[in-house]
């Protein structure tokens, strides 16, 4: 999987859109970051799961998924090597990811846009 497959797959979920978090590129749902994109040189992408998701994944396909070192990485960041990617297996994880974004409430800066367009009409 190339950088740009792991684009176009996160922004074929409904509502997504990229925005840039830490210079390089994020993809969020309900305004919540679901998934990243490393540094190109880097070949990494990044889903955001709950800590047994993550499990199942890594578990399942450890040479496709990681857990991020650290404390993002326990809270259930989970590092996706692209150049071992297989499209099926990320859509499954991205899909974990982008739901679990939509279902929390809206970030403070989601609701903070949605106010201001409306004001402005």
């Amino acid at each position: 999987m190339t950088p740009n497959d792991f684009r176009r797959l996160a922004l074929s979920f409904p509502g997504a859109e990229e925005k840039s978090h830490m210079n390089h590129p994020d993809f969020r749902a309900n305004g919540r970051i679901f998934a990243t994109l490393s540094h190109a040189k880097m070949s990494l992408g990044m889903v955001k799961l709950t800590p047994i998701e993550q499990e199942m994944f890594c578990k399942s396909e450890p040479e496709m998924f990681t857990p991020v070192p650290g404390g993002w990485g326990r809270m259930g960041c989970t590092h996706v090597i692209l150049k071992a990617a297989k499209k099926a297996s990320v859509q499954k994880a991205m899909e974990a990811a982008w739901q679990l974004a939509t279902t929390m409430k809206p970030s403070k800066k989601a609701l903070k846009a949605a106010a201001t367009k409306k004001t402005k009409r």
